[in-house]
């Protein structure tokens, strides 16, 4: 139940803070009704309870109004009224004192600039606040706080106020239309003066062709290119070398050569040196020989 009541919550002020920008901490106004109920269940320190609740830090704020009104009450209420005063004041600019739900309403007013979490144990206040479109209300029940959801009215106003954001004004409106006459006009005033040769285009309204050209010639890509990727061809290593017809006839032929010509082709011994000399030698004494 408990985990219930914090996830309803945590959508609570959810929805405060995307739809009317309530932003932490979190302001909370609280009248002398809620005070009193504070103290009488125990629920102190009242900052702790209170961000408990909302899952965020918060400021309590009272007004001199409030105050007024627990001092009046007497002995009763001087728990009270000790326990408001060390709040903080909500300005509510009343020379003379009124009732504490009256300025509390005339403070939160018709928007709630000032993004009040309005505290109190007053129904009929927290009736008459419900139709105010940006108050989020706070009220407790025995020893637990608990933040009421968004009234009706509230999600009509959000959802209609959202619409509007999504549609122009009459003034933007005008303002845009007045923008794309003064485009046009200069467009066709610099379109008649190049057909005539006296000027030329701005770069922000030269046609799309020129444009390109002439980043061409200042080397200045417009557009990014993408290479394109080519048609590659297998893996050489992976394909088999195809056999030639031409180097097998001429292997074969050098083949028949070879067992026809043994004789020629009878590679000749070579000699070494010492064998050169004797032969030499050899010789020149054969030669003497003869001469004798």
């Amino acid at each position: 139940m408990r985990f219930k009541k914090q996830k309803r919550h945590r959508k609570t002020v959810r929805f405060f803070s995307v739809c009317f920008e309530f932003r932490q901490p979190f302001k909370v106004l609280c009248d002398g009704t809620f005070v009193h109920h504070l103290l009488h269940n125990d629920l102190i320190p009242a900052d702790k309870a209170l961000s408990d609740c909302l899952s965020a830090p918060v400021k309590l704020f009272t007004t001199s109004c409030v105050l007024a009104e627990l001092k009046t009450l007497g002995a009763s209420q001087s728990a009270s009224f000790q326990a408001a005063r060390k709040l903080a004041i909500a300005r509510c600019d009343h020379e003379k004192r009124v009732s504490a739900d009256a300025c509390i309403a005339e403070v939160i007013g018709e928007n709630n600039s000032e993004h009040f979490f309005v505290a109190t144990q007053d129904a009929d206040l927290r009736k008459k606040l419900q139709k105010v479109p940006k108050v989020p209300l706070i009220f407790g029940l025995r020893n637990a706080l608990f933040l009421e959801p968004p009234s009706k009215f509230q999600r009509e106003f959000a959802q209609s106020s959202e619409e509007k954001r999504l549609h122009m004004t009459d003034k933007e409106y005008k303002a845009l239309e007045k923008r794309t006459t003064s485009i046009l006009a200069n467009a066709d005033a610099e379109d008649s003066s190049d057909e005539e040769g006296l000027g030329y285009h701005s770069p922000g309204l030269l046609p799309h062709n020129t444009r390109n050209y002439a980043g061409k010639e200042r080397d200045i890509k417009d557009r990014v290119r993408f290479k394109r990727k080519k048609a590659k061809g297998p893996n050489p290593l992976s394909v088999k070398k195809k056999k030639s017809h031409e180097n097998t006839s001429l292997a074969s032929g050098k083949e028949a050569k070879g067992d026809d010509g043994n004789a020629q082709s009878k590679r000749k011994r070579k000699r070494s040196r010492r064998a050169l000399l004797r032969m030499a030698r050899s010789s020149s004494i054969i030669l003497v020989i003869c001469e004798d």
